[in-house]
């Protein structure tokens, strides 16, 4: 059996995230028993929300446990197979977490799911066509539901959930506006994502009356949806643009991943915009993803969904690759490819 390189969690940030809060190991992977498959992974996928698992408080799932491989998403190939229904070559998705090979239990439920690589490329079933994807559609059609001729913002517009959001917003004729850091972001997401507008928000340096002015002309009639990945001062300049009965979807909350308190500014605006809030977790609705999934496949067929991806090479960089993204330096879908 091959030795699998593997990072876990070594202790809990105090603050920001440092490179030192993961320890990389080497292991044996340990022989298949019957109904066990052996996954070397090809690309991992690194998302935000890890950050808030570092941390050891009350949140919506179960805190990353010290000294354990890090969680999260993978796409590769089957190597090996003591289970019927996976044969030498399948390629599958899976929570194969930051390390080389994972050992899985074939019958487990939702364990690993096959992909089809002829059409969609493999990495794309960590972004677009994954995760990511589907975060943006149940948010956009299930909580904000926008109509046809409607206003609606996100922010992280260029990141994997932005990029599919916007497509698919598009796609319903809407006018979409994004939120980015960077003019090199906001050119993206003009010029191949197909957004309406981008406000690049480091202009604003956290000024929320200034930021929410810069909305104005990008929004005129308002904004009727709003895609929540960050929080703080973003969401406060939002919220003084939002149109009444508007809907907020609140995916992430990455400015106060740190540990640090998110106040918002006005919360009467909610009363008084008769604003619905709803916030959610994609894992469970599991019901839509077929139907979500199919669309995003049919958007990146016809050309309508270009992801972009930022790939950093081998499973030692993981860490630094995160804490970049934490940072907002990657530029769509960021990856580790491991092969």
């Amino acid at each position: 059996m091959p030795h699998n390189q593997q990072i876990v969690l070594d202790n809990r940030p105090q603050g920001e995230a440092v490179a030192s809060n993961f320890r990389l190991v080497l292991t044996d992977t340990p022989a298949l028993e019957d109904g066990q498959v052996l996954v070397r992974h090809h690309y991992l996928s690194l998302d935000p929300y890890m950050r808030g698992r570092m941390n050891e408080g009350r949140s919506y799932a179960a805190a990353q446990r010290l000294g354990e491989v890090m969680m999260g998403g993978t796409v590769g190939e089957v190597v090996e197979s003591r289970h019927p229904r996976y044969a030498v070559g399948d390629k599958v998705l899976g929570m194969g977490g930051w390390q080389e090979y994972s050992v899985v239990d074939g019958a487990a439920v939702g364990a690993l799911r096959p992909v089809d690589t002829s059409h969609v490329p493999l990495s794309y079933y960590l972004g677009a066509v994954g995760m990511p994807g589907v975060t943006a559609w149940y948010g956009l059609v299930r909580i904000i539901a926008p109509k046809e001729g409607e206003t609606v913002v996100v922010s992280a517009a260029t990141g994997a959930v932005g990029s599919a959001f916007a497509a698919l917003a598009k796609a319903r004729g809407c006018r979409v506006v994004g939120l980015a850091g960077g003019a090199d972001k906001c050119r993206y997401a003009l010029q191949e994502l197909g957004f309406d507008a981008c406000i690049d928000y480091r202009q604003y340096a956290g000024d929320v009356k200034a930021l929410s002015q810069a909305l104005k002309p990008a929004c005129p009639n308002g904004i009727d949806g709003y895609f929540e990945n960050v929080g703080g001062p973003i969401m406060d300049a939002v919220m003084l643009r939002m149109n009444a009965f508007s809907r907020i979807a609140l995916c992430g909350m990455i400015a106060g991943y740190d540990g640090a308190p998110l106040p918002m500014r006005n919360p009467a605006l909610l009363l008084i915009n008769r604003t619905r809030l709803e916030g959610f977790i994609v894992s469970e609705h599991m019901q839509v993803w077929p139907e979500a999934l199919t669309e995003l496949a049919t958007l990146v067929g016809a050309g309508k969904l270009r992801p972009r991806e930022t790939v950093a090479q081998g499973i030692a960089a993981a860490p630094q690759a995160f804490l970049g993204l934490l940072k907002g330096k990657n530029l769509g879908k960021q990856l580790v490819k491991l092969i």
